[in-house]
Protein backbone atom coordinates (compact mmCIF):
# COMPACT_ATOMS: atom_id res chain seq x y z
CA UNK A 1 0.00 0.00 0.00
CA UNK A 2 1.28 3.25 -0.87
CA UNK A 3 2.12 5.80 1.63
CA UNK A 4 0.48 8.89 2.00
CA UNK A 5 0.93 12.19 0.16
CA UNK A 6 1.31 15.86 1.68
CA UNK A 7 1.95 19.23 0.36
CA UNK A 8 3.37 22.47 1.25
CA UNK A 9 2.26 25.22 0.19
CA UNK A 10 5.14 27.54 0.43
CA UNK A 11 3.89 31.53 0.86
CA UNK A 12 7.50 33.13 1.72
CA UNK A 13 10.53 33.55 0.59
CA UNK A 14 13.31 31.09 2.31
CA UNK A 15 16.29 33.34 4.19
CA UNK A 16 19.71 32.29 3.59
CA UNK A 17 20.03 31.25 6.69
CA UNK A 18 17.16 28.96 6.66
CA UNK A 19 17.94 27.38 3.14
CA UNK A 20 21.77 27.12 4.26
CA UNK A 21 21.15 25.31 7.30
CA UNK A 22 17.60 23.49 7.04
CA UNK A 23 16.90 23.57 3.00
CA UNK A 24 14.57 25.74 3.04
CA UNK A 25 11.24 26.46 4.78
CA UNK A 26 10.30 22.64 2.93
CA UNK A 27 12.73 21.36 5.08
CA UNK A 28 11.87 22.77 8.29
CA UNK A 29 8.64 21.45 7.79
CA UNK A 30 9.56 17.81 6.84
CA UNK A 31 11.61 17.76 9.31
CA UNK A 32 8.70 18.38 11.65
CA UNK A 33 5.78 16.41 10.49
CA UNK A 34 7.37 13.66 7.98
CA UNK A 35 7.35 10.15 8.35
CA UNK A 36 8.62 6.91 7.20
CA UNK A 37 6.94 6.16 4.06
CA UNK A 38 5.30 9.46 3.64
CA UNK A 39 5.77 11.92 0.00
CA UNK A 40 6.29 15.41 0.63
CA UNK A 41 5.86 18.11 -1.94
CA UNK A 42 5.60 21.77 -2.08
CA UNK A 43 4.02 24.25 -4.37
CA UNK A 44 5.54 27.94 -4.37
CA UNK A 45 2.09 29.51 -4.35
CA UNK A 46 3.50 32.88 -3.53
CA UNK A 47 5.23 32.77 -7.02
CA UNK A 48 2.45 32.11 -8.14
CA UNK A 49 2.76 27.92 -8.27
CA UNK A 50 0.01 26.17 -7.87
CA UNK A 51 -1.76 22.33 -7.86
CA UNK A 52 -4.11 21.66 -10.73
CA UNK A 53 -7.54 20.74 -9.95
CA UNK A 54 -6.54 17.11 -10.47
CA UNK A 55 -3.39 17.42 -8.33
CA UNK A 56 -5.61 18.32 -5.18
CA UNK A 57 -7.12 15.57 -5.35
CA UNK A 58 -3.75 13.28 -4.92
CA UNK A 59 -2.55 14.60 -1.68
CA UNK A 60 -4.14 13.94 1.59
CA UNK A 61 -2.98 17.10 3.05
CA UNK A 62 -2.13 20.35 2.83
CA UNK A 63 0.10 22.49 5.10
CA UNK A 64 0.26 26.18 4.87
CA UNK A 65 3.71 28.37 5.98
CA UNK A 66 4.14 31.56 7.38
CA UNK A 67 4.28 34.76 5.28
CA UNK A 68 6.20 38.17 5.41
CA UNK A 69 2.58 39.03 3.18
CA UNK A 70 -0.88 40.41 4.87
CA UNK A 71 -3.46 37.76 4.81
CA UNK A 72 -5.85 40.53 4.73
CA UNK A 73 -4.16 41.65 1.53
CA UNK A 74 -5.38 41.23 -2.16
CA UNK A 75 -2.48 40.36 -3.91
CA UNK A 76 -2.98 38.08 -6.66
CA UNK A 77 -1.62 35.07 -5.24
CA UNK A 78 -3.30 35.33 -1.95
CA UNK A 79 -6.33 35.46 -4.01
CA UNK A 80 -5.52 32.49 -6.06
CA UNK A 81 -4.37 30.63 -2.66
CA UNK A 82 -8.10 31.76 -1.12
CA UNK A 83 -9.71 29.98 -3.92
CA UNK A 84 -7.51 27.22 -3.86
CA UNK A 85 -8.54 26.84 -0.27
CA UNK A 86 -12.32 26.62 -0.78
CA UNK A 87 -11.49 23.59 -3.17
CA UNK A 88 -9.91 21.72 -0.64
CA UNK A 89 -12.42 22.32 1.85
CA UNK A 90 -14.89 21.35 -0.20
CA UNK A 91 -13.41 17.78 -0.44
CA UNK A 92 -12.59 17.48 2.83
CA UNK A 93 -8.98 17.45 2.46
CA UNK A 94 -6.81 18.27 5.71
CA UNK A 95 -5.25 21.27 6.17
CA UNK A 96 -3.06 22.53 8.61
CA UNK A 97 -2.32 26.40 8.57
CA UNK A 98 0.62 28.18 10.33
CA UNK A 99 0.57 31.62 11.51
CA UNK A 100 -0.43 33.84 7.72
CA UNK A 101 -1.71 30.09 7.28
CA UNK A 102 -3.75 29.91 10.12
CA UNK A 103 -5.22 33.49 8.89
CA UNK A 104 -5.52 32.74 5.27
CA UNK A 105 -7.76 29.67 6.34
CA UNK A 106 -9.75 31.49 8.96
CA UNK A 107 -10.06 34.64 5.98
CA UNK A 108 -11.64 31.10 3.53
CA UNK A 109 -14.00 30.49 5.76
CA UNK A 110 -15.19 33.65 5.73
CA UNK A 111 -13.48 34.99 9.27
CA UNK A 112 -11.91 38.87 9.64
CA UNK A 113 -8.19 38.85 9.37
CA UNK A 114 -6.82 42.41 11.12
CA UNK A 115 -4.19 43.90 12.55
CA UNK A 116 -3.62 42.61 16.61
CA UNK A 117 -5.04 44.68 18.91
CA UNK A 118 -1.98 44.22 20.75
CA UNK A 119 0.71 44.98 18.14
CA UNK A 120 3.49 42.08 17.39
CA UNK A 121 4.10 39.00 19.56
CA UNK A 122 7.94 37.96 18.98
CA UNK A 123 9.19 35.46 21.27
CA UNK A 124 8.41 32.82 22.94
CA UNK A 125 4.42 32.72 24.69
CA UNK A 126 2.26 30.87 26.83
CA UNK A 127 -0.57 29.12 24.83
CA UNK A 128 -3.66 28.16 27.13
CA UNK A 129 -5.36 24.73 25.50
CA UNK A 130 -9.00 24.54 25.59
CA UNK A 131 -10.45 21.97 27.19
CA UNK A 132 -11.74 19.99 24.07
CA UNK A 133 -12.33 15.90 23.94
CA UNK A 134 -9.97 16.47 21.06
CA UNK A 135 -7.24 16.72 22.82
CA UNK A 136 -7.84 13.71 25.56
CA UNK A 137 -5.91 10.91 23.53
CA UNK A 138 -2.87 13.05 23.35
CA UNK A 139 -2.60 13.75 26.91
CA UNK A 140 -1.50 17.50 26.80
CA UNK A 141 -1.00 20.06 29.35
CA UNK A 142 -3.33 22.86 30.05
CA UNK A 143 -0.60 25.52 28.63
CA UNK A 144 1.87 24.81 25.46
CA UNK A 145 4.72 27.19 25.01
CA UNK A 146 5.10 28.22 21.20
CA UNK A 147 7.58 30.65 19.31
CA UNK A 148 5.37 33.54 17.75
CA UNK A 149 5.97 36.07 15.30
CA UNK A 150 2.92 38.01 14.30
CA UNK A 151 1.25 41.67 13.95
CA UNK A 152 -2.06 40.44 12.60
CA UNK A 153 -4.67 38.06 13.90
CA UNK A 154 -8.04 36.29 13.54
CA UNK A 155 -10.30 39.01 15.09
CA UNK A 156 -13.42 36.69 13.82
CA UNK A 157 -14.07 32.90 12.97
CA UNK A 158 -17.41 31.76 11.45
CA UNK A 159 -20.01 30.24 13.83
CA UNK A 160 -19.05 26.48 13.07
CA UNK A 161 -15.29 26.87 13.70
CA UNK A 162 -13.74 26.22 17.13
CA UNK A 163 -11.72 28.50 19.17
CA UNK A 164 -9.01 25.60 20.40
CA UNK A 165 -6.31 28.10 22.42
CA UNK A 166 -5.89 31.58 23.27
CA UNK A 167 -3.00 33.96 25.24
CA UNK A 168 -2.78 37.17 26.74
CA UNK A 169 -2.13 38.72 23.65
CA UNK A 170 -3.81 36.77 20.58
CA UNK A 171 -7.71 35.59 21.41
CA UNK A 172 -7.23 33.38 18.34
CA UNK A 173 -4.00 31.27 18.85
CA UNK A 174 -5.61 28.20 17.17
CA UNK A 175 -9.12 26.95 15.72
CA UNK A 176 -10.22 24.23 13.93
CA UNK A 177 -13.13 24.07 11.45
CA UNK A 178 -14.61 20.31 11.03
CA UNK A 179 -12.32 17.56 11.39
CA UNK A 180 -10.17 18.80 8.71
CA UNK A 181 -9.26 22.37 9.35
CA UNK A 182 -6.77 23.37 12.08
CA UNK A 183 -4.75 26.54 12.19
CA UNK A 184 -1.96 27.88 14.56
CA UNK A 185 -0.82 31.08 14.88
CA UNK A 186 2.77 30.06 16.45
CA UNK A 187 5.67 28.56 14.69
CA UNK A 188 5.71 25.05 15.98
CA UNK A 189 7.58 24.39 13.35
CA UNK A 190 10.49 26.96 14.25
CA UNK A 191 13.46 26.67 16.41
CA UNK A 192 15.01 29.25 18.58
CA UNK A 193 18.07 30.38 16.66
CA UNK A 194 15.30 30.54 12.81
CA UNK A 195 13.33 33.31 15.32
CA UNK A 196 16.58 34.89 16.53
CA UNK A 197 17.80 35.25 12.70
CA UNK A 198 14.23 36.56 11.96
CA UNK A 199 14.49 39.05 14.35
CA UNK A 200 17.80 40.51 13.10
CA UNK A 201 15.75 41.06 9.42
CA UNK A 202 12.81 42.65 10.48
CA UNK A 203 15.15 44.79 12.64
CA UNK A 204 17.47 45.51 9.52
CA UNK A 205 13.97 46.05 7.13
CA UNK A 206 13.01 48.85 9.74
CA UNK A 207 9.52 46.83 10.52
CA UNK A 208 10.21 46.78 14.25
CA UNK A 209 12.61 48.69 16.59
CA UNK A 210 15.40 47.84 18.22
CA UNK A 211 13.69 48.64 22.05
CA UNK A 212 10.96 45.64 20.25
CA UNK A 213 14.17 43.58 19.36
CA UNK A 214 15.81 43.45 22.41
CA UNK A 215 13.15 42.10 24.28
CA UNK A 216 11.90 39.64 21.65
CA UNK A 217 15.80 38.12 22.15
CA UNK A 218 15.27 38.49 25.88
CA UNK A 219 12.32 36.26 25.57
CA UNK A 220 13.85 33.86 23.52
CA UNK A 221 16.49 32.93 25.88
CA UNK A 222 13.77 32.86 28.71
CA UNK A 223 11.67 29.92 27.68
CA UNK A 224 11.93 26.97 26.05
CA UNK A 225 9.03 26.29 23.12
CA UNK A 226 7.26 22.93 23.59
CA UNK A 227 8.05 21.47 19.91
CA UNK A 228 7.76 17.81 20.60
CA UNK A 229 4.02 18.71 22.06
CA UNK A 230 3.51 20.49 19.10
CA UNK A 231 5.03 18.56 16.94
CA UNK A 232 2.68 15.16 18.59
CA UNK A 233 -0.56 17.90 17.86
CA UNK A 234 0.02 18.97 14.07
CA UNK A 235 1.40 15.50 13.39
CA UNK A 236 -2.06 13.53 14.82
CA UNK A 237 -4.46 16.25 13.52
CA UNK A 238 -2.83 16.03 9.79
CA UNK A 239 -2.93 12.48 9.41
CA UNK A 240 -6.24 11.83 11.05
CA UNK A 241 -5.33 10.62 14.63
CA UNK A 242 -6.86 13.36 16.38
Amino acid sequence: MEGKKFAVLLCAEDSEYVKKKYGGYFGVFVRMLAEEGETWDFFRVAHGEFPTDDEIGEFDGFVITGSCNDAHGNDLWICKLLNLLKKIDSIKKKVLGICFGHQILGRSLGGTIERATNGWDIGVTTVNLSTSKQFNSLKLPAFLQVIECHRDEIRELPPKAEVMAWSNKTGIEMFRYGDHIMGIQGHPEYTKDILLHLIDRLLQHNLIEESMADVAKAKVEEREPDREQWKKLCISFLKGKL
